[in-house]
């Protein structure tokens, strides 16, 4: 079966309607952008503000897994312990939904599917 050429009538009509759905949708699309980065810069005020304040300039996540966890304990956790906000992902079912760790983890992990990370934190710059 060939298909059949749209009309250039038909093609300016569904335009025309798409044109209204385009406008509602735009502004939210927009609201949701403004929205991230409030709360993206908020996060990094409240890392600079209280974290840096306190000496702490890193995120450190790692897990149990047999893989990762003994280099990641022995290895490199002993070079930044002093200075680092420390988050189990193994113990993630009992961490605070709302703390900043949690919150700063999520903003800035790319989801479930991670090796052991560590973020450093500066004052001004990015993450």
């Amino acid at each position: 079966m060939a298909r059949q050429k749209e009309s250039f009538i038909r093609k300016m009509g569904m335009v025309v309607l798409s044109l209204p759905l385009l406008l509602l949708i735009l502004p939210v699309l927009l609201l949701c952008a403004v929205f991230y980065w409030m709360y993206r810069i908020t996060l990094y005020f409240l890392i600079w503000l209280s974290w840096l304040r306190n000496g702490k300039n890193v995120l450190f996540i790692y897990s149990d897994s047999p893989i990762w966890h003994e280099y990641m304990t022995t290895q490199i956790l002993p070079l930044v312990e002093n200075r680092a906000v420390v988050l189990n992902w193994s113990e993630r079912k009992s961490w605070k939904k709302w703390s900043l760790a949690v919150r700063v983890f999520h903003l800035f992990s790319s989801g479930n599917d991670f090796n052991p990370a560590v973020m450093l934190f500066r004052p001004f710059r990015s993450a």
